[in-house]
């Protein structure tokens, strides 16, 4: 076998696996849209609560004993760790 007719096999066999390779994205590029707006289509987000004025929602409520704990373990902490 010639080098030529290797290096114009290679060339074919090169453009055969990059064309199957753009053809397969592009599939799966159109694919993916489709199936996007087909669960789109059929289970479409649910409305969003309608905004009550600026309140924020309230805290929730800690227990005392654990504000004591986290309190008293930063105080450790600090005093152990001083500059």
């Amino acid at each position: 076998m010639q080098d030529t007719q290797l290096l114009n096999e290679g060339l074919a066999l090169m453009g055969l696996g990059m064309g199957f390779v753009f053809v397969f994205l592009t599939v799966l590029v159109i694919v993916t849209t489709l199936m996007s707006k087909a669960i789109g289509r059929f289970f479409p987000d649910p409305p969003a609560p309608a905004a009550t004025g600026n309140r924020r929602p309230p805290a929730p409520r800690q227990d005392d004993d654990v504000m004591v704990a986290i309190t008293a373990a930063v105080h450790r902490y600090r005093r152990r760790h001083r500059r």
